[in-house]
């Protein structure tokens, strides 16, 4: 038996009408979903990522579809690239109320395997990259009087893994604790920061196990017997762009079929 994600039954519109939302890694997979999400619900969205083609081609579906979008190059390991892409955006929208730091990329070196070259690439990318986004966007979200980050991390930011992965494991483990971190600096600021930790997602990334028996032994280790879809997390990423959450921060959302309640 195939088990797969129900479709929503509800479709919510105008949760985070009037806010403007930026979203790294937005081109594909649960960056692209959540742009759709925001999108969905009213927000402005900059889709950023350094893959342009699939980035504007999502910001052009999204204004054919009745939305507010845009895309923008953006390397979230750049300092100045964030200085240069939050001015761009108040000056062209006026604020900035939603920052979802999303881009990361992966690594499979253990402790003894992986390269220095690789292991600052990821930092650079999976932790740097959410400190440097959260240090530009927040000055902004102070003038617009409150504003919601949602950093994404990820279960193996939480729990050990496989015993590899070491770069990948340590930079999400530290966006975990940066976000309890800011979320307890901003507080009283009307600046909310909260984590969310997929498990296994059906993305591009995942794409290559397909058929696999390390697939079938991620099914077999996920309660719910299946992997998660995209939209799945872009749904807890709007929850929490909105002020429905606004009692929640410094939390952390563990989307991920069940994985580390074992």
């Amino acid at each position: 038996m195939t088990l797969t994600a129900p479709e929503p039954t509800l479709v919510l519109r105008g949760e985070v009408a009037g806010k403007v939302a930026l979203v790294t890694g937005g081109s594909s997979g649960i960056g692209a979903a959540t742009a759709r999400s925001l999108a969905m619900q009213g927000a402005t969205v900059v889709v950023t990522d350094v893959a342009d083609a699939t980035g504007e081609e999502l910001a052009a579906e999204l204004v054919r579809d009745g939305a507010t979008a845009e895309y923008h190059h953006l390397d979230v390991a750049i300092a100045e690239a964030w200085e240069d892409i939050v001015a761009s955006i108040e000056k062209r929208h006026g604020h900035v109320d939603i920052l979802v730091n999303n881009a990361g990329i992966g690594s499979m070196g253990d402790v003894e395997s992986e390269t220095l070259e690789g292991w600052e690439r990821v930092i650079a990318i999976n932790q740097t990259g959410v400190w440097l986004g959260m240090r530009a966007a927040i000055p902004a979200m102070r003038r617009a009087g409150g504003g919601s980050i949602i950093n994404v991390s990820s279960i193996f930011g939480v729990v050990g893994g496989f015993g590899s992965s070491v770069a990948y494991h340590a930079a999400k483990g530290a966006v975990r604790l940066m976000t309890k971190n800011a979320a307890l600096r901003y507080a009283k600021e009307g600046i909310r920061v909260n984590s969310i930790h997929p498990g296994f997602i059906d993305t591009p990334i995942i794409a290559p196990l397909e058929g696999t028996p390390f697939e079938q032994a991620i099914l077999d280790a996920t309660p719910m017997g299946r992997l998660g879809q995209p939209r799945e997390i872009g749904e807890v990423v709007a929850f929490l762009a909105s002020d429905r959450a606004s009692y929640i921060t410094g939390a952390e959302f563990l989307v991920d079929g069940g994985w580390t309640a074992q």
